[in-house]
């Protein structure tokens, strides 16, 4: 159960989905820190590495490398620094592509996802949703203005 009294920090969200952990509520769990309960903590939301193991898995990896690239485009875009593990050449790049939906088997959303993946992502070789970490509190916010103007 996650409770917004403590916050989510990625290398825990790393050590969540290694248990077994559907890596959404692990990641989803985060994005509620980094948005709203723990604004003012963000530099300490991404500060801490995952504890990759020695020798690890292709899935280990996979998400080890996906933690990365979410760090990396949270702190672009909301302009914090980014902590230097994020460089670390074990999280640099995937041997595979990976195609994080649902329809990746179709060639149509494949070329989608390589056009619209944010830079972080693609250089590691993955390829998500240029929506992968909507802000739903600036949704709201925005169309909250919108009604008033």
């Amino acid at each position: 159960m996650f409770i917004t009294s403590e916050p989510q920090t990625m290398k825990q969200v790393y050590t969540q989905i290694s248990q077994g952990t559907d890596p959404w509520i692990a990641l989803g769990n985060f994005v509620n820190c980094w948005y709203d309960y723990h604004k003012a903590k963000r530099r300490t939301l991404v500060k801490e590495a995952p504890s990759l193991p020695e020798s690890p898995t292709p899935e280990q990896l996979r998400w080890a490398t996906f933690c990365a690239a979410s760090v990396e485009y949270f702190c672009q875009k909301y302009a914090i620094p980014c902590p230097q593990w994020v460089h670390d050449p074990r999280y640099a790049w995937l041997p595979e592509a990976w195609y994080y939906s649902p329809y990746a088997h179709l060639e149509q959303v494949r070329e989608e996802l390589n056009e619209e993946s944010p830079e972080p992502f693609k250089r590691r070789n993955i390829f998500v949703s240029k929506r992968i970490y909507a802000n739903k509190y600036e949704i709201a916010e925005d169309l909250r203005q919108r009604r008033t103007a």
